[in-house]
Order: C-alpha cells, then sequence, then structure tokens
C-alpha cells in the first residue's frame, strides 16, 4: 500500500495519468469527428462524381 500512496504523491506518476487522459480525450475526439463526417463525405464524393460523368458524356 505504501507504494501505491507513494507513487500518488510523485508528481512524475500523476503527470503521466494527466498525458494519459489527455491522449484518452484527443482519441475520442478524432473517433467522433471521423464518424461524424464520414458519411458527408461520402455524399459530397458521390455528388462529384455524379457530376464528372455527366460533364464527359455531354462533351462525348
Amino acid at each position: 500500500m505504501s507504494l501505491l500512496a507513494a507513487g500518488w504523491r510523485e508528481e512524475a506518476g500523476v503527470t503521466a495519468i494527466e498525458y494519459g487522459l489527455l491522449a484518452a480525450l484527443i482519441a475520442v475526439a478524432i473517433v467522433g469527428a471521423v464518424s461524424a463526417t464520414g458519411t458527408s463525405l461520402g455524399a459530397v464524393y458521390t455528388r462529384w462524381t455524379d457530376a464528372v460523368i455527366t460533364a464527359i458524356s455531354t462533351v462525348l
């Protein structure tokens, strides 16, 4: 138990925990952003592809 208590008193241990929590928060934000924009980007790509195909078809 004294080893655990010593770990909480050391600033290096606390700093490592803070960095770990910060990294986890950033990872959750990235996953959320990618999930939210994934379908939206797919729709934009589909519209752009359809517009290019239509433009090429009218020229030929």
